[in-house]
């Protein structure tokens, strides 16, 4: 194994940290983790390259899910927000916390990838009604 000397923003390592321990692993071993994880995501290649703000997570299921860059916020709740709740661009910004431009790109993403997003609404909407 090679060595590598990181220098990271104070507040970034704090936040490293804290979330290492809550794992039960050393710091080391966390960045380590989680540079593993954005390489295999990198490589599964799973990203829209027209989407830069959207990319894909997978959950419990294993299952790639769109969401926000940067948040937990999946696209499916964006297109919710707009559909069933019909708020604006800026006020999805507003309730979430995140720029308005971002929210375009969520709702500019579902138009270009419409099946899979309602696939994904349906499902959860099936286990709900199923109460799971």
């Amino acid at each position: 194994m090679s060595r590598y000397a990181l220098s990271l923003p104070q507040q970034l390592k704090k936040e490293a940290e804290e979330w290492a321990s809550r794992q039960g692993v050393s710091l080391n071993q966390f960045i380590l983790w989680a540079v593993a994880e954005k390489l295999g995501s990198l490589r599964s290649n799973v990203d829209d390259p027209n989407f830069p703000r959207i990319t894909y997570r997978r959950g419990a299921s294993r299952r790639p899910t769109a969401v926000l860059s940067g948040t937990g916020i999946r696209v499916q709740t964006i297109v919710t927000a707009t559909d069933k709740w019909k708020l604006s661009p800026s006020e999805i910004a507003d309730q979430f916390n995140i720029p308005e431009a971002q929210v375009k790109e969520a709702q500019a993403f579902y138009d270009a990838h419409k099946e899979e997003i309602d696939a994904d609404i349906e499902s959860e909407s099936a286990l709900e009604l199923r109460g799971g």
